[in-house]
C-alpha cells in the first residue's frame, strides 16, 4: 500500500507536498519522494525513510517548482531498496514522472512487450517503473510536441487496454502539467480537491482526502474508476473516462484498515464505517457468546479503538485502554521477517497492568493476518495478568493472498489459509476467538453509501475482480514478495537530473 499526491499550483509546492505525505505515512513507511518541475527541469528527491528523514532543508530547498508529485511506499513488489522508491521518470517523450499505488497483475507479460515492442529497458523489479514506460509509450504515439487534453486522455485509455490490477497514478508532464487515473474498478483510492487563491485556482490530487484537508483544499469528489484528469501548467482542469467497462469495487481493507479515520473515500467516512463495523461485531458476540463472563473490552491501538469502543456500547461493558503504543514505531505487519516482528511488537506497545490483572478481557483488533502479532500481545496480557483473553476481529478470516498492492501476499504466512476458527483460536493462544462475518463487513462499509455495491474482498473470499489471478500467478508472487526476497540496501537518491550525493550536517 502507498500513498500518492499530486499538486498544480501558483507558487512553490515542495512544502505541501511534504505536508500531505506527512499525513498519509501510515500508508508507506519504507520510503518516500517527490519530484517538482522547474524552468523546464526535474527536481527530484527519494530515499528509504520516514518523510521526516528523507526531506531535509537542503533537499527541500532544491525541491523548486509550482509542480511536483509526491510518493510515500512500503514494498509490495520487488525489494525494499530505495532504486526502488518512487518516483519514477523517464526524459523521453516529453519528461514524464510517476508515482503509482497499487499493483499490475500482468506486469510480467508487460516487461517482455514493452521491451520487444517499445524496445524501452525496465531497470528495477518495480511495475511502477513499468506503469511509467507504458504511459511513456502511449504518449509518444500521439506524435505531437504540445499534448491536448484529448491526446492525454487517449494515451489513458490505451493504458487501461494494456494493463490490468490496481492502481491510482499521478504523473507529471514537463511543460504539460499532472495527469492522474484510477483503475477501472476503482480498487484503489484517489480524490481531487481545489484550493482558490488570489492568482487563480489550485488543484491537488491525492490518495485520501485528509491530505486536502491539511492544506486546506476543498474536496471536490473522488476520481471516478477509470476516469482521468488532466490539470494543465496554468491550471486548467480537464476529467474524462477513459475506461471501456468501468466498475466500483474499491477495496475494503482501506476501511478496515489502511486509511485514516479522518478520510472520506469513495463517499465513506472510514470513522463511521469502524463506528459501524463494532456494532455489527457486538451484536455478533452478544449472540453467540452471550454465555461468557468478560469483564471489559481492550481495543489494540490504534485502528480498532473506535470499533472497540462501539463494541462496548453494544455488550454494556466497560472500555478500557490496555495498552499503550510507541507511536515511532512502523507497521508490524509489514516487517520483512517473523521474529523482527514479534521483537516489534514489544517495542510498540506495553501494557497497563492494572487494567488485565485479575480480569477476563475482550481485546479487539481490525484483523489477524499472519497471527504473530495477536499471538504476542495476548500473551503480553496474560504477563500483565489477565485470567482469560478472548479476541475478537473486525475483519473476517484473511485466508487468500492480496494482489491489489497490499504486502500480505503468501499464503502460507496467512494463519486462517486452510485452518478453521478453532485452531486459529489455539495458535494465537486465545480463550475464544470470533471473526466478523463478511456480510456484515460490506453492510457496515455500505451503510455510509448505499451505491456501492460491491467491494474487493480477494482476501476473505479469493474471488479476484480482475479475473486473471491463477495459481501460478499465485506462486509466481509468493516467490517474488517472500520475505527473503526483499533486500535491505539503503542507498539514497538525491537528483536535479545531476546526482548530488550529499550527506552534509544541517
Amino acid at each position: 500500500m502507498c500513498g500518492i499526491v499530486g499538486i498544480v499550483g501558483h507558487t512553490p509546492v515542495n512544502q505541501a507536498l511534504f505536508d500531505s505525505l506527512t499525513v498519509m505515512q501510515h500508508r508507506g513507511q519504507d520510503a518516500a519522494g517527490m519530484i517538482t518541475i522547474d524552468n523546464g527541469m526535474f527536481h527530484l528527491r527519494k530515499a528509504n525513510g520516514l518523510v521526516r528523514d528523507v526531506f531535509r532543508n537542503r533537499h527541500m530547498q532544491r525541491l523548486t517548482g509550482n509542480i511536483g508529485i509526491a510518493h510515500v511506499r512500503y514494498p509490495t513488489a520487488g525489494t525494499s531498496s530505495s532504486a526502488e522508491a518512487q518516483p519514477f521518470y523517464v526524459n523521453s517523450p516529453y519528461g514524464i514522472a510517476l508515482a503509482h499505488n497499487g499493483n499490475l497483475t500482468n506486469a510480467q507479460e508487460l516487461q517482455e512487450e514493452v521491451l520487444r515492442i517499445s524496445k524501452r529497458h525496465i531497470n528495477t523489479t518495480s511495475d511502477s517503473e513499468l506503469l511509467l514506460n507504458i504511459l511513456a509509450d502511449e504518449l509518444q504515439k500521439c506524435d505531437t510536441l504540445k499534448l491536448q487534453a484529448e491526446d492525454i486522455f487517449a494515451s489513458v485509455a490505451n493504458v487501461h487496454k494494456r494493463i490490468r490490477g490496481a492502481y491510482a497514478v499521478v504523473a507529471a508532464v514537463i511543460g504539460h502539467g499532472v495527469v492522474a487515473f484510477r483503475d477501472p474498478n476503482g480498487i484503489r483510492p484517489l480524490a481531487l480537491g481545489k484550493r482558490e487563491t488570489p492568482n487563480g485556482d489550485e488543484y491537488m490530487v491525492a490518495s485520501e482526502s485528509v491530505a486536502m484537508d491539511t492544506l486546506e483544499f476543498t474536496f471536490i469528489r473522488d476520481v471516478a474508476p477509470g476516469e482521468a484528469v488532466y490539470i494543465t501548467e496554468d491550471g486548467q482542469l480537464f476529467t474524462q473516462q477513459c475506461a471501456e467497462k468501468p466498475a466500483h469495487v474499491p477495496c475494503i481493507f482501506e476501511f478496515v484498515y489502511f486509511a485514516r479515520p479522518d478520510s472520506f473515500i469513495d463517499g465513506v467516512s472510514v470513522y463511521a464505517a469502524r463506528v459501524n463495523m463494532g456494532a455489527k461485531l457486538g451484536q455478533k458476540i452478544a449472540k453467540e457468546w452471550a454465555d461468557l463472563d468478560i469483564d471489559v473490552v481492550i481495543p489494540i491501538p490504534e485502528t480498532s479503538i473506535d470499533i472497540a469502543l462501539e463494541i462496548a456500547c453494544e455488550l454494556n461493558l466497560p472500555y478500557r485502554q490496555g495498552f499503550v503504543k510507541n507511536r515511532y514505531i512502523g507497521r508490524t505487519f509489514i516487517m520483512p521477517g517473523q521474529t523482527m516482528r514479534r521483537k516489534s511488537v514489544r517495542r510498540k506497545l506495553n501494557a497497563i497492568k492494572s487494567e488485565f490483572k485479575g480480569k477476563n478481557v475482550l481485546l479487539v483488533d481490525d484483523s489477524v493476518v499472519r497471527g504473530t502479532t495477536s499471538g504476542e500481545i495476548i500473551k503480553m496480557a496474560r504477563e500483565a495478568g489477565a485470567k482469560k483473553v478472548y479476541f475478537a476481529s473486525a475483519a473476517p478470516e484473511i485466508r487468500f493472498p492480496n494482489v491489489y498492492g497490499i504486502d500480505m501476499p503468501t499464503s502460507n504466512e496467512l494463519i486462517a489459509h486452510g485452518r478453521e476458527v478453532d485452531e486459529i483460536c489455539s495458535l494465537i493462544g486465545a480463550d475464544g476467538l470470533i471473526y466478523q462475518d463478511l456480510d456484515d463487513l460490506k453492510s457496515a462499509v455500505a451503510m455510509e453509501n448505499p451505491e456501492i455495491r460491491n467491494f474487493e474482498t480477494s482476501v476473505f473470499d479469493g474471488y479476484y475482480i480482475t479475473g486473471d489471478v491463477n495459481q501460478a500467478y499465485l506462486e509466481h508472487l509468493d516467490q517474488a514478495r517472500n520475505d527473503g526476497s526483499k533486500s535491505s540496501n539503503n542507498h539514497d537518491e538525491l537528483t536535479n537530473l545531476d546526482i548530488h550525493n550529499d550527506d552534509d550536517a544541517e
